[in-house]
C-alpha cells in the first residue's frame, strides 16, 4: 500500500503565531509533535490567533508542521450562538477544503471543530482517526454537543479508530483505550532520579496543576487547605496555571487568611511544572471530569501522593493504591484525605512507590511507538 504522506488535523485548540513561529498549550504541542514523527507533512486545521502566546504555550519543534486557519467561534452568550449559527457554511466550505488536500485525516474531540470534523472527515475515502480527549463517560452536565461527538465516534459513520483515555465496557472495537504523555525520557529520568519525599521534615506542601476554570474546583483545594490551618496542620498550596476565575481564587485566599499558605505561580512553561513536581508532596486534581489528566500521570512520576476526583478514568489511574479518591466538590473529604497523608507519612510513602512504578511506563518515546504500532495494525500502513 501507498505511503500517506500529509496528515490533517481537526483540531479546536487555539494556535499562536508570534515572531515567526506557532505556538499552542505545551502538552497538545508535545503530542502533536509526535504525530509529526510519523508522517513527512502535518498541517493543522484549527483557530490562529496572532498574537503574544500565554505562558503555558510552547512552540512545535517539528519543521514539518503548518497550520490552516479555521474561524473561532463560540460562547455561551446568545448572540456568539447566533453567530455561530450564521458562520457554520463558512466553517464547513474551510474545513472541507482543508481535508480535501489530507492523505489522512486525524480529528480531536471534544469541540466545534471537532464537531465538524466528525461529520465530515468520513466523507473523504481517506484513513480517519480521532483523539477524544476528555472524559468518555458520561457525566452530569457534560455539554450535550460533546454526547453528540461521541455518539458518532461510536457509530458506524465514523470508519477508523477512536482513541480515548481508560477502558470502558460494551465499547465497539474502533473505541481503543490510548494513553499520553508530555514527559520525554530525560525527563522521566529526572523523575527517577528525585530523591524520596521528607515527608517527616517539612509542612506538606499540595501543588494544583491546570487551568484556573470552574470545573477545576481549585476555589475547594483553598477550602481545604483552610479546613486545615484551623485544625493547626502545617500545609502549604502551591498553584500553578492561570485561567478566568484567578482573580476569584486570589480573593477567595485572602478571605480565608490563607495569603501565607497559597501562592499563585501563573502559567508557566512545562519545564518548570516538573520542578515543581520535584518539591511537593502531594498533587490535587479534583476536577468535574477529566480524561486523561497529564498532572497527575506526571506528579506520579515524580513520586507524588495524588489526590483526584472520583470521575472518568481517574479511579483507573489512582487504583490499587495508587492513589486517593474524593467526590469533586467535597471540601471536607479532601481536608480529610490531606490530614490523613500528615497523620500517616509511612503509608504516604508506599503510595508514592506505587505510583511511580505504574506512572513511569508512560514516555512521549512510547507514546510515538504505540501510535506507529496502531497505526500499522488499524490502517495497514504508515507513513514513515
Amino acid at each position: 500500500m501507498n505511503k500517506l504522506r500529509r496528515l490533517v488535523i481537526v483540531s479546536a485548540v487555539p494556535h499562536f503565531e508570534f515572531e515567526g513561529r506557532l505556538f499552542a498549550y505545551g502538552p497538545y504541542a508535545c503530542e502533536i509533535d509526535i504525530w509529526a514523527d510519523l508522517f513527512p507533512e502535518v498541517v493543522i486545521a484549527a483557530p490562529l490567533r496572532r498574537a503574544h502566546p500565554p505562558g503555558d504555550a510552547i512552540p512545535f519543534t517539528r519543521p514539518n508542521i503548518s497550520i490552516t486557519p479555521q474561524l473561532e467561534t463560540g460562547g455561551e452568550s446568545l448572540m456568539a450562538k447566533v453567530l455561530q449559527i450564521i458562520v457554520l457554511p463558512a466553517h464547513f466550505w474551510r474545513l472541507a477544503c482543508a481535508l480535501n488536500r489530507a492523505d489522512a485525516i486525524q480529528v480531536r474531540c471534544p469541540g466545534n471543530l471537532g464537531l465538524l470534523g466528525c461529520l465530515l472527515a468520513p466523507c473523504f475515502r481517506k484513513p480517519l482517526v480521532a483523539k477524544y480527549a476528555n472524559q468518555w463517560k458520561d457525566f452530569p452536565g457534560e455539554p450535550l454537543t460533546y454526547r453528540w461527538q461521541k455518539h458518532l465516534l461510536r457509530s458506524g459513520w465514523w470508519r477508523g479508530p477512536v482513541l480515548v483515555y481508560g477502558e470502558w465496557p460494551n465499547q465497539p472495537s474502533h473505541i481503543v483505550p490510548f494513553f499520553t504523555s508530555v514527559v520525554n525520557e530525560a525527563q522521566m529520568a529526572k523523575a527517577r532520579a528525585v530523591a524520596p519525599r521528607d515527608w517527616f521534615q517539612r509542612p506538606l506542601e499540595v501543588l494544583f496543576v491546570g487551568r484556573l476554570s470552574p470545573d477545576k474546583n481549585v476555589d475547594v483545594i483553598i477550602k481545604a487547605i483552610a479546613r486545615l490551618k484551623k485544625n493547626d496542620a502545617c500545609v502549604k498550596l502551591t498553584i500553578v496555571g492561570d485561567g478566568p476565575v484567578r482573580d476569584e481564587l486570589e480573593s477567595l485566599t485572602t478571605a480565608l487568611g490563607l495569603a501565607n499558605q497559597v501562592t499563585f505561580q501563573g502559567a508557566v512553561p512545562h519545564a518548570r511544572v516538573l520542578d515543581f513536581y520535584e518539591r511537593a508532596h502531594v498533587l490535587v486534581l479534583a476536577s468535574q471530569s477529566e480524561g486523561w489528566p497529564k498532572a497527575i500521570a506526571e506528579a506520579m512520576a515524580f513520586g507524588l501522593v495524588c489526590i483526584g476526583s472520583n470521575r472518568g478514568f481517574v479511579p483507573q489511574m489512582l487504583a490499587n493504591r495508587r492513589g486517593l479518591l474524593v467526590e469533586p466538590r467535597d471540601a471536607d473529604a479532601l481536608a480529610e484525605k490531606l490530614g490523613g497523608v500528615i497523620a500517616n507519612p509511612g503509608e504516604a510513602a508506599k503510595i508514592s512507590e506505587t505510583a511511580a512504578a505504574w506512572s513511569r511506563k508512560f514516555t512521549l518515546e512510547g507514546l510515538r511507538h504505540a501510535l506507529n504500532e496502531l497505526l500499522r495494525e488499524r490502517w495497514k500502513a504508515i507513513a514513515s
